[in-house]
């Protein structure tokens, strides 16, 4: 999948040794660097041959009116797309007044490096001008974890072998409002359907100017979003360190800032530039008080100095590693990828600080920048068993989110609150209702890993005063949206008109991962609310006043919760993933062309929407999400059902699919699904990496080694282990952090070893067993297997084997091909011509 001999194999490092333009897209994403607040696409400092020249800043949007073809009541109003701030990455290279341009360039030596342990980029080459000068170049670009508004970058220029004129022009460009001179484009403008990508804004201007100025060799942009109201200033500063002669000069205007610096290079003497570059944003704050602010970020960084910065940023890393790490021994590719996965969650999260994590981190525009139930799912996992204050923040962005939710429901005709499916800044964004709007499993979603997050963290005060009102709205809203049935005695609560996780079939009745999700939210609120009236009957008041609760809402929810209805077919021993879904025809996917995938990019949704096939994992999401609510043999009967139907075109499929398989038993299919998601921008398995980082993917990737092969379960907050450590594989550590205490685990074939590194003991269940470790004595646990076996995949022979209830069979088949069908029109015309 991956050129070792341009990207070798390195545990701790991502390198690159050969420069390519063909996946410069790719390499862009890969090679990003950012800190939750502020990202840099990997972008050369050069600036020339970029796929897109990327520079984002968390949460920083403009809006725009969503034109519907035909619209009605309620649909979505404004679209929400993130902005490419000002580029600050440019530093060009001139000897003897030739650029530095790497197609054309004789360059003997290479190497770009991503390093994991402190999260830095470098750049390393050795050029050859046409005059035969030799010019080492070395670079490195720093966004620090606990500077949030800064970026730091640093070129060291020295000729090897003789004196020379050089020139660096370092720059800062607005490339939102206009193309730049060497052909940078935005992603979105390459005129291909794609609906993963960012919307293109159709406005003179998005960023309009503000204050700009130059002092000495500090610059200043600002600006104010056009639609959005929402503000920005970028300031830049320089420090020259060379004892060779040099002359500065200053250029700018609104859009553009240049500190062009000439030096008089002697043979052998290096030249330095550090660019320190500070962005600073706001929903409303004028740009003037947001240049002060990049002013005080600069004086107060610059003073102490690029070096300090670095050293700051490993130990930050070192603490991030210690708490994070996932080690899997006598596998180094999958060690490296891991690792990258792990970097990338940090980088979408650290600093996020409030905002959301968005879709594609701050790594590139793909989805617009938009925030989806990805991050409650996929991220919080992460967050909430490696650095609970990230997972806190990110629940903090939901709550802030709640006035905007509750205005959604009323306008949806619900009570309570209905949160958007993808949003910046609270408001639903999504055009297409069917596979948007209507994934009201989102309410639930949050809900689950608000309580995953406490139960996790023992963080009780955040329930009380900020989770325990999004529990209350989001089970209100259920009780509403749902109904009655009684048949033959039994009452049954039902909910129709959603769509679930999976895209591909939409606003169906009963939909299995809702009715489950919305049950546990209805359990969670009450639980909640009861425990509350318990516990503090201030914390209880308080919450009644907030969201004017009535005493008899509980009782409402849970007999809701009780009566939820689960769809199940007693015929074929499965629960249908809706009502309906068995009644369509069963889409052939093993004889479906690789020209045709995915298949939303090849086919009309209606003509997907007709047929059993999925986007993502759906039920099977359930199964692990709720897997304390389903059998063994109900696990292993829907996966062997829901598998081959699953044609993983959502990048948050594989994680699932494998932590499901490796719980029922198909262990090296497991595996295949976890190389899958682990390689998934490495190697660009999606062919749209180009666009950013799959963050929930990377997620995923550490759900699927914890949950899937180390068989970690919270269920009813309880701490549990069943492994499934892949053949091959030796060993596999993790650290988790659980209730406060620092956990480092540990399994092999014959054993699991729990280390308590800080904190208080821990108790936890393996196989029904329950054990205690603590600082003083590890638990060790004997393994007698690593759980059930079964070889090969479940496949779509399966189906045709099965019959509906009708009789009819479940045979798997393909939708016509347009031009194997008659066509009504021209057959008129031939008609008539006879």
């Amino acid at each position: 999948m991956i050129d070792r001999d341009r990207f070798p194999v390195d545990p701790w490092r991502l390198v690159e040794t050969r420069y390519s333009e063909d996946d410069a897209g790719v390499t862009e994403t890969n090679f990003a660097v950012g800190n939750g607040f502020l990202g840099l696409r990997g972008n050369y400092p050069e600036g020339r041959h970029a796929h897109e020249h990327g520079t984002f800043i968390n949460g920083f949007h403009e809006t725009w009116p969503i034109r519907h073809a035909e619209s009605a009541y309620g649909f979505a109003e404004v679209g929400q797309t993130i902005v490419n701030v000002p580029d600050p990455k440019v530093m060009r290279v001139y000897v003897d007044d030739e650029p530095l341009s790497l197609d054309l360039a004789d360059v003997r030596e290479y190497e770009r490096v991503l390093d994991f342990r402190d999260g830095v980029l470098r750049r390393r080459l050795l050029w050859v001008t046409p005059s035969g000068k030799e010019v080492l170049l070395e670079s490195d670009r720093l966004v620090p974890f606990e500077e949030r508004h800064l970026a730091v970058e640093r070129m060291t220029v020295t000729v090897l072998n003789a004196d020379a004129p050089v020139v660096v022009n370092c720059q800062l460009i607005n490339r939102q409002d206009g193309q730049d001179v060497y052909g940078g484009r935005p992603a979105a403008a390459t005129g291909s359907f794609d609906p993963r990508r960012a919307e293109r804004i159709e406005a003179d201007r998005v960023l309009v100017p503000d204050e700009h100025w130059q002092d000495g060799t500090r610059s200043a942009l600002s600006y104010r979003a056009a639609s959005s109201g929402m503000t920005l200033a970028v300031v830049a500063d320089h420090v020259v360190e060379t004892t060779n002669p040099y002359t500065h000069r200053a250029l700018i205007d609104p859009d553009i800032a240049k500190n062009v610096f000439r030096i008089d290079a002697r043979a052998g003497v290096p030249v330095t530039i550090t660019k320190f570059v500070s962005y600073h944003t706001s929903r409303s704050v004028p740009p003037s008080e947001l240049v002060d602010r990049c002013r005080r970020t600069l004086d107060r960084t610059m003073l102490v100095g690029a070096a300090a910065l670095h050293t700051a940023q490993r130990a930050w890393m070192d603490g991030f590693w210690a708490r994070s790490d996932v080690r899997i021994a006598g596998h180094d590719d999958l060690q490296q990828a891991t690792r990258w996965c792990l970097l990338q969650l940090a980088m979408a999260s650290a600093r996020a600080d409030g905002w959301g994590v968005p879709a594609k981190g701050v790594t590139g525009s793909g989805y617009s920048g938009h925030y989806f139930w990805d991050t409650e799912i996929y991220i919080l996992p992460f967050l909430a068993y490696t650095t609970p204050l990230w997972a806190r923040n990110a629940m903090r962005m939901r709550t802030k989110m709640l006035p905007a939710a509750r205005r959604r429901a009323a306008q949806m005709s619900e009570a309570g609150a209905l949160f958007p499916w993808r949003t910046i800044n609270g408001e639903e964004a999504s055009a297409y209702y069917a596979a948007g709007t209507a994934q009201y499993h989102i309410n639930a979603d949050i809900a689950f890993a608000l309580v995953r997050y406490v139960r996790a963290t023992g963080d009780v005060e955040f329930m009380a005063r900020e989770g325990a009102d999004v529990l209350v709205e989001t089970a209100r809203l259920w009780t509403t949206l749902g109904f009655w049935r009684q048949t033959d005695g039994e009452e049954s609560f039902h909910i129709h008109g959603v769509t679930g996780p999976d895209e591909y079939t939409t606003v169906v009745n009963d939909n299995l991962f809702t009715n489950v999700m919305a049950r546990f939210n209805l359990r969670a609120a009450a639980e909640v609310v009861r425990q509350l009236a318990e516990r503090s009957g201030r914390a209880y008041r308080d919450l009644v006043d907030r969201v004017q609760l009535d005493a008899g809402e509980p009782e409402v929810w849970e007999r809701a919760a009780d009566a939820m209805y689960i769809p199940y077919n007693e015929n074929l021993g499965i629960n249908p993933q809706d009502a309906l879904f068995l009644e369509r025809e069963v889409w052939d996917l093993e004889h479906t062309p690789d020209e045709q995938r995915p298949l939303l990019l090849h086919f009309h949704p209606l003509v997907i929407y007709r047929f059993q096939v999925l986007k993502q994992a759906d039920v099977v999401l359930a199964l692990f999400l709720q897997g304390d609510q389903f059998t063994a043999a109900e696990k292993k009967a829907d996966f062997d059902y829901y598998d081959p139907l699953t044609t993983g075109d959502s990048t948050l499929s594989a994680v699932v699919q494998s932590i499901l398989a490796a719980e029922v038993g198909y262990q090296d299919l497991a595996l295949e699904y976890f190389e899958h998601a682990l390689f998934v921008d490495l190697a660009n398995m999606h062919r749209n990496t180009s666009d950013g980082v799959h963050v929930a993917s990377a997620g995923g990737v550490w759900t699927a080694l914890v949950s899937g092969f180390g068989g970690m379960r919270d269920h009813d907050g309880a701490l549990t282990f069943d492994p499934r450590l892949p053949e091959g594989w030796p060993q596999l550590q993790f650290a988790l952090t659980w209730q406060g205490s620092q956990l480092e685990v540990t399994i092999r074939r014959s054993e699991l070893r729990v280390h308590v590194t800080a904190g208080e003991p821990v108790a936890f269940g393996v196989r029904g067993a329950e054990y205690v470790a603590s600082a003083a004595a590890d638990a060790v646990v004997p393994l007698a297997d690593q759980g059930p076996v079964i070889p090969g995949r479940p496949t779509m022979r399966r189906h045709s084997s099965l019959r509906r209830e009708d009789g009819t069979p479940l045979e798997p088949t393909l939708p016509p091909v347009t031009t194997a069908i008659p066509i009504v029109a021209d057959d008129l015309v031939d008609r008539a011509g006879e």
